[in-house]
């Protein structure tokens, strides 16, 4: 990691920012990853920021979403935080431990599924809409929270340009019947019945899940809609297998959500 790079050169920008996460720099500094609106995932160094009365107080606590102003990076030296004033916080997390664990695993996506400086404004307004859905006061929250991080990873697999293939059979191209389906996710999609055996990590698709996976993709609230306790735990699972596939490694929080 480079060091800083001469703050007189560095161009101001200001951003609206959820903060996925923090690490400490120095016995008063920390770095913080954050997910922007305008720049997309950023990294800076909030110089103080381990203080008990820092100038950004608690606008970098996990999952706030703040305005910030920093100082643009040259090469590959950390941006520089100037400004950090919360927004949003989501006060629900505090007390539902399956949405904070959501949330989290919303975070780590965005985290790690996401380059440096790769804006996706439809992808931030997602990410909020389903963080005030799970935490926040002025929405109902869900008593399942699987489904509303199922349309969220929907929305980011088609952000990143690796949304499943859902309509036709991802191995030939050939139109499918909803009775003899699989899913493999390193066939990216859905296979018919011909296709399924060149896939080893294929798995059987219920007719209903594979619905549901379509309504997911498809603007609005879907999630919402009831299904069975099977239904979810087969989207969540699928999805999970997916996620993992294109990742290269298995999320550490999907092992604590729930369907």
């Amino acid at each position: 990691m480079g060091g800083l790079a001469d703050e007189g050169s560095m161009p101001s920008e200001k951003a609206t920012a959820l903060v996925l996460r923090t690490t400490d720099w120095s016995e008063s500094s920390r770095i913080a990853t954050l997910w922007t609106r305008e720049f997309g995932k950023v990294r800076v160094l909030a110089k103080g920021g381990r203080r008990l009365k820092s100038a950004f107080e608690n606008a970098l606590d996990l999952l706030t979403v703040c305005r910030i102003v920093f100082l643009r990076k040259s090469s590959d030296s950390l941006d520089l935080l100037t400004e950090a004033q919360v927004i949003q916080r989501f006060p629900r997390l505090r007390t539902d431990l399956a949405a904070l664990y959501a949330a989290y695993y919303i975070a780590e996506l965005l985290d790690q599924g996401t380059r440096d400086y790769d804006p996706h404004p439809l992808l931030f307004d997602e990410t909020l809409d389903a963080l005030q859905t799970l935490g926040g006061t002025d929405k109902p929250g869900v008593a399942a929270p699987g489904l509303r991080v199922a349309r969220f990873e929907m929305v980011l697999l088609r952000e990143l340009g690796y949304s499943p293939v859902l309509d036709h059979c991802a191995g030939c191209g050939g139109s499918i019947v909803g009775t003899e389906l699989a899913f493999s996710a390193a066939g990216h999609g859905v296979l018919c019945r011909r296709c399924r055996s060149s896939q080893r990590d294929s798995r059987l698709l219920s007719p209903s899940t594979w619905q549901m996976l379509r309504e997911l993709t498809a603007p609005g609230d879907a999630w919402r809609r009831c299904c069975s306790a099977q239904t979810r735990a087969e989207v969540r699972q699928l999805l999970g297998q997916y996620v993992t596939y294109l990742l290269g490694r298995r999320p550490r929080l999907l092992s604590y959500l729930g369907s």
